[in-house]
Formats: structure tokens, sequence, C-alpha cells
């Protein structure tokens, strides 16, 4: 029996010191839960955007019509019980083509925003840890894409590619990762001076796995909650993309190609422009909501 503990025991600190990380993990996850749902704008937030991804992911159930039927008998026929948010200016049913533009927008908005933070994150934590010659040459390139209008460089990447869903996202999200990559490198000249970084190097972990295991889950907390708020950004980019025909084409349903189509009608059916337009406003408030939420939930300063 002696012999058994003896032979455990070396193990033991290094166990315990485990289980107390990933209990101090799980705790801070807790504790991060509850403030976020003392903020009940956030709560509510989240809420929309829970019941926005629902429909998203559920649009043939809920449509009550084909988003791209056309009866040109109903062209711009007003709002209805059968029909409550009317039709378009080529009689397509304006309700349906609004539920099927919910899934462009999340889509666009949620994988855009996750290549942009990807790109920044990877790009901000190398320049911020090596320093010296790569942090000056990628500092200059973040410069001078922050410094560039982004809806004039995504127009002009848009109308070099052909214009579809899968271009949308990918040329807002390579285009979209810079204001990441400018915090993460700000956090990381910060956390790699810290006492676990140098104990890491001191027990012989190379640079790769500091970055990917200490670096990087230090610096995600900031990043998360300008991801969520950027997310409403990108939605409007989507929308002005695909207002300006370079975004999605028609007649995949799109809350902002939907925009463009009632402009040429707006004085006469006006009805066509309310739905696509207010849904643009609820999806990208939401986010913000999250976004302030989720910005005090992950404050360390923030007390119970």
């Amino acid at each position: 029996m002696e012999s058994t503990r003896a032979q455990q025991s070396p193990l033991t600190p290094l166990i315990e010191r485990a289980d107390a990380t990933r209990r101090s993990s799980h705790s801070e996850l807790a504790r991060s839960w509850r403030r976020f749902r003392r903020y009940r704008l956030g709560m509510a937030g989240l809420v929309v955007i829970v019941l926005l991804g629902a429909v998203a992911i559920f649009a043939p159930l809920i449509a009550p019509y084909s988003p791209y039927t056309v009866d040109t008998s109903r062209i711009g026929e007003a709002p209805s019980l059968a029909h409550p948010f009317g039709f378009d200016g080529i009689g397509r049913d304006v309700l349906s083509r609004t539920i099927y533009g919910t899934r462009v927008a999340l889509l666009v908005g949620l994988l855009s925003t996750a290549i942009a933070v990807a790109i920044g994150v990877v790009i901000g934590a190398l320049a911020g840890y090596f320093g010296g010659w790569i942090d000056s040459m990628l500092s200059r390139i973040i410069d001078a894409l922050m410094a560039f209008p982004l809806l004039v460089l995504l127009v002009t990447l848009s109308a070099v590619f052909s214009p579809s869903l899968k271009t949308t996202i990918i040329v807002i999200g390579v285009t979209a990762w810079a204001s990441y990559a400018r915090l993460v490198r700000a956090d990381v000249l910060s956390i790699r001076e810290r006492d676990y970084i140098q104990a890491a190097r001191a027990a012989g972990a190379n640079n790769s796995r500091i970055i990917r295991r200490h670096i990087m889950p230090n610096g995600l907390g900031p990043v998360i909650t300008i991801a969520s708020l950027g997310i409403g950004g990108i939605i409007i980019l989507e929308a002005a993309l695909s207002f300006l025909g370079l975004g999605v084409r028609p007649p995949t349903p799109s809350w902002g190609g939907d925009l463009s189509s009632a402009r040429e009608y707006i004085q006469v059916y006006p009805h066509m422009a309310i739905a696509p337009g207010v849904l643009i406003t609820i999806t990208v408030l939401s986010f913000n909501l999250i976004g302030d939420g989720l910005r005090d939930a992950l404050d360390p300063r923030e007390k119970e």
C-alpha cells in the first residue's frame, strides 16, 4: 500500500493542478454567464437571434409560399391576412422572401465574422509575439487595410469576382480582419511578458505551442466581444452589396436585394421596403445588444 502511494505521489500535484485549472475555467464561465443574464437587453437580443436562427433553419416549414413563385396578376398587391407583407414588384410574396432572406443575413454575418476573426487572431498573435521585423511588416499591412474605405474595397472586389453568396462571404471575411488583428496584437504584447509565458519557455515549450495553448486563449475575451458587435456591421455590408447588385444575385432572397428591388417602386408600393428594412434593423440591434452584454460579462473587473 505504501509503495503504491509513493509511486503515485509525484503525479498528484499535476493532477490536482489540472483539476483546479478545469474548475477555475468552469467557474469563470459560470460567472460570466450570470453577469450576462443580468443584462436584460443582452438577453433580449440573444432571444431574438435564437428565434431568427430557428426561422432560418426551418424556413421551408415556416414560409407560407415559395419565395420564387411569381404571380403577375398580384404585382404590388397591398398586405392582407393571407399575405401579411403583400407582394413585390414582380408578384412574389414578400413575407416568404423575408423569411428566406434570414438565411443569407445570418450565414454572411456569422461565417464572414468567423473568417475575419480567424485571420485577425493569427496575424495579430504573430505580430505581437515575435515583434521585430515581423511585427513591423504585419502592422503596416494592418494599417494599410484599415486606412482604406472598407465598402469601397468590398465593391471593387465584388465587381472583380462573380457575385454570389459564397463570394460575398469570402470577400467580406478576408477584408474585415484588420481590427481583430490590431486588438489581438495589443493584447499579445502584454501577455507575452507575463510569468506563465516565461515559465512555458523555460519548460522548453516551442513558439507554436505557446501561441496556441497560452497566448490565443488568454486574448480571446475582447475578440469575442468585438466580433459579436461586428456581426451586425457585416450584415449591413452584405445588405449594401446586395443593394448595389454586387452581393447575392437575384432571385435568391436577400434583405439587401429586396430593398434594392423596392427602391424602384418605393413611391407606388412602399410596403415592399418595410419588412426587409425592419428585419435588418432588428437583427443588427440584437447583435449589438449581445455585444454590450458580453463586454460586461467578460470584463474581469466586473463584480458579481
